[in-house]
């Protein structure tokens, strides 16, 4: 028997596929990508499931007549995060807009998740630390890959990943927050992979913070619950009773900083990297927000000042332009340097000069700044006219000499360690920093930047572009050995 299927795209465009009623989903979904002329999606009933693509059309509960929609997702790009001073190397996952998942680079980092290639269907979103991923599927529940001692590996826990509503990573574990608002952990206990201690007590929990080593949970009474390594942010003991009303929690990578219902701050963690607080307490009231450099603090308050602690060496302290940093809007930071813009869009640098800490040679460019973006030891500021200043060390894209006559018009920025990726208003990008963005593939690659919509960057040399068109284009490279990034057929033929 043929049925006839009204297929409706959400603008309202609608096309009718008449097909067999043995057969697939699939190829309903095939045929009507094609009479619509669009991308892959996923097709949704009247009640809003998701509709299997193995199953028959009479399987599905389809008759003659019956409308379904058509539900086309933009591709989701996500990297593996950069540990500390390791040269990572370079993965990406990619949610396809039928909701199936691809993952390509090195397989050490997450690179390769063939062996649970079944399972990643309606995958909802993703989760990176540094050598696995994780991925919450539209039931809730979780697939992970990846290293299996630093979270790639699941089974111990797999039972209770079941209604999973949000996944945070810590750079060798994740915290999956469940709807009932308790918490499943898992990978490496020295990274907070291990929450048996505090268990009981990560009830009603709403949101969760993580640093390198240890997480930060924040209840629904506005206390926190902490676990992970001891003397990196794990243990808030000593400031427990200070941990009420708390608002948000902002994390370096050894240390925790809390902003309470008060406008003041409670910090615990690794002393010398912003876990001690306590030479400036008196002046961290009224905070507004808080930013974090590798190892030290910037807060603004509410008057627009700053007040820094933390390790001097990356940007703990700010002394030398505490004078200037007045009518301070944003904040942004490199791993060793901080960057204020205030409201009159003039920018004061404080930090290790090498990463940034010095803009003096753009001072005098550094007019009408609406935004700034950070690599691990440089800055690139967006101004209001849409050309670029840039600055910190050249090798990590502080030099843009050679691309500048190219940023114009620019409106986003997206940075790796090592590199910048600018996009223009009329959808082409622009690169610069690292050597390894320069050689022959690269040029190639450059030449189909067209139509860019989104742009993910890997902890060092690699970068995703996402086109309007669904595919993705990856250059650089993916580990020090220099291995090149090769981008799946899924990603470059996504119509079919």
């Amino acid at each position: 028997m043929c049925l006839s299927i009204d297929v409706r795209l959400i603008s309202g465009r609608r096309a009718i596929v008449e097909l067999e009623a043995d057969s697939s989903v699939e190829t309903l979904r095939q045929r009507a990508q094609s009479a619509l002329a669009v991308g892959r999606g996923r097709l949704l009933n009247s009640a809003g499931d998701v509709l299997d693509g193995k199953a028959t059309l009479t399987e599905a509960g389809l008759q003659s007549g019956d409308a379904v929609l058509l539900h086309i997702s933009q591709v989701q790009v996500m990297a593996a995060k950069l540990q500390r001073d390791i040269v990572t190397g370079s993965a990406f996952a990619a949610i396809l807009g039928d909701g199936r998942l691809v993952t390509w680079g090195d397989p050490g980092y997450g690179g390769d998740s063939s062996t649970i290639q079944d399972q990643l269907k309606d995958v909802h979103h993703i989760q990176a630390s540094t050598y696995a991923f994780a991925a919450i599927l539209s039931d809730g529940s979780v697939v992970t890959w990846g290293d299996a001692d630093f979270g790639g590996d699941s089974s111990a826990v797999q039972e209770q990943l079941k209604h999973v509503q949000q996944i945070q990573s810590s750079d060798g574990a994740f915290a999956a927050i469940l709807s009932d608002g308790s918490v499943v952990t898992w990978g490496d206990a020295d990274y907070g992979g291990d929450s048996s201690a505090v268990q009981p007590r990560l009830q009603n929990v709403k949101l969760v913070q993580s640093a390198a080593h240890a997480f930060a949970a924040i209840l629904e009474d506005g206390s926190v619950v902490t676990w992970g390594e001891t003397g990196l942010g794990g243990d808030s003991s000593l400031v427990q009773d200070r941990l009420k009303d708390v608002r948000q929690v902002q994390a370096c990578f050894y240390a925790f900083a809390a902003i309470l219902g008060d406008g003041s701050v409670v910090t615990w963690g690794f002393d010398a990297c912003g876990g001690d607080s306590f030479s400036v307490q008196e002046q961290l009231k009224h905070v507004r927000q808080i930013q974090s450099s590798d190892e030290a603090f910037a807060a603004i308050l509410a008057d627009g000042s700053v007040v820094t602690w933390g390790d001097s060496e990356t940007g703990g302290d700010s002394g030398d332009v505490q004078d200037q940093l007045k009518n301070v809007r944003m904040i942004q930071s490199s791993s060793h340097a901080f960057a204020a813009i205030r409201a009159d869009g003039s920018v004061i640098t404080w930090g290790c000069d090498d990463s940034g800490g010095d803009s003096s040679a753009v001072q005098h460019q550094l007019k009408n700044v609406q935004q700034i973006q950070a690599s691990s030891d440089a800055f690139a500021a967006i101004l209001d006219d849409g050309s670029v200043v840039a600055w910190g060390a050249s090798q990590n894209g502080g030099d843009c000499s050679l691309v500048q006559d190219r940023l114009r018009n620019v409106r986003q920025i997206q940075s790796s360690g090592f590199a910048f990726a600018a996009i223009l208003d009329d959808g082409s990008a622009v690169t610069w920093g690292s050597d390894d963005l320069n050689d022959t593939s690269a040029s190639i690659v450059h030449e189909q930047l067209k139509d860019v919509q989104q742009i993910q960057t890997s902890a060092t040399h690699a970068f995703a572009v996402v086109l309007g068109n669904g595919s993705v284009l990856t250059w650089g490279f993916g580990t020090e050995e220099h291995d090149q990034i090769v981008v799946p057929d899924q990603l470059t033929h996504l119509s079919t």
